[in-house]
């Protein structure tokens, strides 16, 4: 595992908190930040040295999206099982090498598909799967930001495989469509560049069409002031409105354990609104209170998997999937 900041925030206070799991090592370049956190932690400066530690069974690839490739094949080959960042590779070719090859190895890929366990979206899929709204007619799924100038990491900047706004959120979002929906019957994208001088996409609508004209749409701009609700899903009996509010991120950021009582807990304010027609015509509102978010139901599905071969919930198939959708 790296130790940036995906490192600090969205793995290590999750492997350190699951009892299954001790946080081992860190492979850090530059500076040294991990013992601050962890004082016991091993800085490898490479991956290689990380890769040569026998008492490491699991490596989480949280790295640049156009190293994930590589980095799991070398891990592969090191007798590692491991958990991967979105995306898990640029193209589907990519993905179905690595997965023969831990096959081939018996050892277990993992998909790190975190945002399946947000607040908002487990409160939204709730309300999709009680049926409360009848049949759905149409999907809305956004993550929207505003960042005007291009970004630092180059990774995402230039034009090199996995890089570009799609690349970035679109696993999010495909991931939790695909989660509630399966495999679409067709689909249909739209990319743009907005920024001045970009050289990558940065807005993304992507139609994903299902039986029973059931439509579902993904769109991620990072040119948005004004944010729309995240989630909007209509349905013959109603429609469902939910703001994007998990406060893990934040929380994780500003030092807040996992334990603690009020982690993953969203502001007040942020429920989403349903709104009920009834049959004769007269239309209700009802909060929808979030659920409560937390990654570490990821982390001990990880572990059931590696340990007692339990199935895991992010699928080979969605993850090919969803890989098919980007690369298209």
């Amino acid at each position: 595992m790296a130790y940036g900041m995906s490192g600090k925030v969205f793995h290590a206070p999750f492997v350190e908190a699951h009892p299954g799991f001790t946080l081992r090592a860190v492979t850090e370049r530059n500076q040294k930040n991990a013992a601050t956190d962890y004082p016991e932690i091993i800085s490898y400066n490479t991956i290689e040295d990380l890769l040569a530690d026998d008492q490491i069974e699991l490596i989480i690839i949280n790295t640049p999206n156009n190293t994930h490739y590589d980095y799991a094949k070398k891990a592969l080959q090191a007798g590692k099982h491991i958990l991967v960042e979105k995306p898990f590779t640029a193209t589907v070719e990519e993905a179905k090498e690595i997965l023969a090859l831990a096959a081939t190895l018996n050892r277990k890929v993992l998909f790190y598909q975190n945002r399946r366990w947000d607040s908002d979206f487990r409160a939204v899929r709730e309300v999709i799967e009680s049926g409360k709204l009848g049949k759905l007619s149409e999907v809305h799924f956004r993550y929207d930001r505003y960042r005007s100038t291009i970004g630092v990491k180059s990774f995402k900047e230039d034009p090199i495989a996995a890089a570009g706004l799609m690349y970035d959120l679109g696993p999010h979002l495909l991931d939790q469509a695909l989660s509630i929906f399966g495999k679409p019957d067709a689909f249909h994208k739209i990319l743009g560049k907005n920024r001045v001088n970009t050289r990558v996409d940065d807005y993304f609508s992507i139609h994903l069409s299902y039986p029973n004209s059931v439509n579902v749409f993904v769109h991620s701009n990072m040119m948005v002031v004004e944010s729309l609700p995240a989630f909007v899903i209509n349905g013959t009996n109603g429609s469902l409105h939910k703001v994007r509010a998990d406060a893990q991120e934040a929380q994780l950021l500003a030092g807040m354990k996992v334990n603690d009582i009020a982690y993953g807990i969203e502001a007040p304010g942020t429920e989403g609104k349903l709104y009920l027609l009834d049959e004769a015509g007269v239309k209700t509102t009802h909060n929808i209170p979030a659920l409560q978010g937390s990654y570490l139901p990821l982390f001990e599905s990880v572990y059931q998997t590696i340990v007692n071969d339990i199935a895991y919930p992010v699928t080979e198939e969605q993850v090919l999937t969803q890989l098919e959708i980007l690369e298209a």
